[in-house]
């Protein structure tokens, strides 16, 4: 598994990537630049995810959880974290406080997911396979625009960066182990769907929706009933698409300067 770090600072921001993005370091790097003079900055790369490996093994939320646990404790990357997870990786966030409590100071959500999103979500296995497979011959080359993520287009990656953005792309889509954590997301969410998370401070940063699968008023529901559980739960609205760090990174690395601040100084 593949981890990146950067920053100074008495606080440890783990960044934990949404489902199928295909580089979590370079998707990330707009906002982490905001932040790394602020703090410690960490963005894990899941098996079959950016730089790290593929894997067949079991993509049930513990192994991933503990992959990524032994993972920061072999790099000597002491916790307690505050976790900032994007879309679905805010299933294993909750999870992670869930589990051990101790190990998490807070939770920074980037338009993060709940359960309540994938009791409703169909979730199309077979166009992601048919998306392999034009990627396996060749024909998205043929028309790059169409797959370039919201980092490549609106990110401030250089042009390598984003040759290897794309370059990463092409290898990870529907890795082994990406798709197997799609086939599991529903069976994962329902473990944190009592979560109690009255005492954890929560920010909660929500877009409008769009590319989500989700419409946008369901959409805002789910996020305000998650920031609602939690007694220092604070909520804040973007109208920008789903990767919002991609398209609104300056104002968002202030206001998780303000979370921070106010809740630990």
């Amino acid at each position: 598994m593949s981890v990146y770090e950067i920053g100074n600072g008495d606080q440890t921001l783990v960044f934990l990537s949404g489902g199928l993005t295909a580089s979590p370091i370079l998707d990330f790097k707009m906002l982490y630049d905001c932040l790394k003079d602020d703090f410690k900055i960490i963005v894990v790369e899941k098996f079959g995810y950016g730089f790290s490996s593929d894997t067949d093994m079991s993509r049930d939320i513990d192994v991933m959880l503990e992959e990524t646990r032994e993972l920061l404790k072999i790099k000597g990357i002491q916790s307690p974290y505050v976790l900032v997870p994007h879309s679905m990786s805010g299933i294993e966030a909750l999870y992670w406080h869930q589990k051990y409590p101790e190990e998490v100071s807070a939770i920074i959500g980037l338009d993060m997911a709940m359960y309540e999103a994938y009791e409703m979500l169909k979730i199309n296995l077979l166009g992601l396979k048919m998306n392999r497979l034009l990627i396996k011959v060749g024909l998205t080359k043929l028309f790059p625009k169409t797959v370039e993520s919201d980092a490549v287009k609106y990110g401030n990656l250089n042009q390598i960066e984003k040759d290897i953005y794309n370059q990463l792309f092409h290898k990870n889509f529907t890795s082994k182990a990406t798709l197997n954590e799609v086939k599991k997301i529903k069976e994962n969410s329902l473990l944190i769907r009592d979560v109690n998370i009255e005492n954890l401070p929560i920010l909660v940063l929500v877009s409008n929706g769009k590319g989500t699968g989700i419409a946008k008023k369901r959409w805002l529901s789910i996020q305000q009933n998650l920031s609602k559980k939690s007694k220092y739960g604070k909520i804040i609205y973007y109208d920008c698409p789903h990767y919002i760090h991609n398209h609104q990174a300056k104002e968002i690395s202030e206001e998780i300067k303000i979370f921070v601040r106010d809740k630990y100084c």
